[in-house]
């Protein structure tokens, strides 16, 4: 566990061609501006932004975050928290760090529950998710005798992509009468609309982020009409997020992604390439120049193998090719991508194929990959090289992985 006494950082300043590659990059001006931008909408908005650490797993990814809310002026925002997690591991590594005010935003189940209790046990201000009658009665059975008890909010589905419960049917009344007894408080609703990770452009983005607000809106309404507290609405993802043209009956935010931006979110019109915080430093290790291939030292352990959105959008291969500075190479949004990837080899090739198109850079040439999914690309890295506005390394901020 951490110890919430050590530093969040330590200093490195360093030039960039330093650097071991692969190496996960974070450019600090372009977090600052994300962390800036979505706060300053929440704070518009009026709604309480609790933001998902699951992206980062970084302390002080999540420090800034919260200085971000608070200069913002974002309603309920703290020197540490509200927070979202997706792993009981985060709930322990920030409430050691301070972090108390935690939401467990993925379905609960009983090999989980000693677990939750010994975070209640240490003053964490838990909640937690599940979205049947099964899980209720296996909550309220076990935190029976607990001395502290648990919130929980029942998932809500507004989508049909993931989990959760229909806001208008019998189910959501049924879970609810299911939570019983002095362990459990029933707080109220949450949902993740994932069906905006398939709405490209601003027209679409607000559709759905209103079908996210009207449907968790309605279960909280019909919880409260038949006597049940519903004092929390917990909505969101970064593209509904920051599309939502109003929020009414709304509570709380829950984004995560937003921190640091990644392809997928510019295939959506969500954000620009040069708004992504997140890359992959890696050099050029060799050439196929009969097939048109490049290789480099980062192959799928250092990018993953998440491809975003490419069944529906613009095929960004394994990640986009940028030079050392962070400058997309090509015209027209860039040319080259890591098409595939071994475990310690990516292959970058012109995206239309040709291999006569060919990028011919001398073998130690830094680049630099965009990721699909920033998530999936940072839990292969055990920390982040800090960038400034000059480009060089200023620091390294750990990550956590696991569970």
């Amino acid at each position: 566990m951490h110890d919430a006494n050590a530093p969040l950082t330590r200093p490195l300043t360093r030039p960039l061609a330093d650097l071991e590659t692969p190496a996960l990059l974070l450019d600090e001006p372009r977090l600052q501006a994300n962390l800036q931008r979505m706060a300053a909408r929440m704070a518009q908005l009026g709604v309480r932004l609790r933001p998902h650490v699951k992206t980062a797993k970084c302390l002080p990814v999540a420090a800034a975050t919260d200085s971000a809310n608070l200069a913002a002026g974002v309603p309920g925002a703290g020197e540490r928290g509200p927070i979202t997690v997706s792993t009981l591991r985060e709930a322990d590594q920030f409430a050691a760090a301070g972090w108390r005010d935690i939401t467990y935003a993925v379905g609960l189940t009983a090999n989980k529950f000693a677990h939750v209790h010994r975070l209640l046990d240490a003053g964490v201000a838990l909640t937690v998710i599940l979205d049947s009658v099964d899980a209720a009665r296996a909550l309220s059975a076990a935190a029976a005798d607990w001395p502290v008890p648990v919130a929980v909010l029942i998932e809500v589905d507004t989508d049909g992509q993931r989990a959760g419960l229909r806001p208008d049917g019998a189910a959501l009344l049924e879970v609810a009468a299911a939570l019983s007894g002095s362990g459990v408080r029933l707080d109220g609703v949450l949902t993740h609309c994932g069906g905006a990770y398939h709405a490209h452009g601003e027209a679409a983005l607000r559709a759905i982020a209103e079908q996210e607000r009207a449907g968790a809106v309605q279960a909280a309404q019909r919880l409260r009409a038949a006597g049940f507290a519903a004092p929390v609405v917990s909505v969101g993802s970064t593209p509904t997020a920051l599309f939502a043209e109003q929020l009414a009956g709304v509570t709380e935010v829950r984004a995560g992604v937003y921190v640091f931006m990644d392809l997928m979110m510019a295939a959506l019109g969500v954000c620009r390439l040069d708004e992504i915080a997140a890359s992959v430093l890696t050099s050029v290790i060799g050439h196929q120049p009969d097939k048109g291939w490049t290789l480099i030292d980062a192959g799928w352990m250092a990018l993953s193998r998440d491809r975003g959105l490419a069944g529906g959008f613009t095929d960004q291969g394994l990640g986009l090719i940028c030079d050392a500075d962070g400058r997309v190479i090509g015209d027209g949004g860039g040319e080259w991508i890591v098409s595939s990837a071994n475990q310690e080899h990516g292959i970058v090739t012109h995206r239309s194929g040709d291999p006569a198109r060919r990028l011919d850079l001398p073998v130690g040439t830094l680049l630099r990959v965009l990721p699909n999914h920033a998530c999936a690309t940072a839990a292969q890295h055990p920390h982040y090289e800090l960038l400034g506005a000059d480009g060089a390394v200023r620091q390294r901020w750990a990550r956590f992985m696991g569970w």
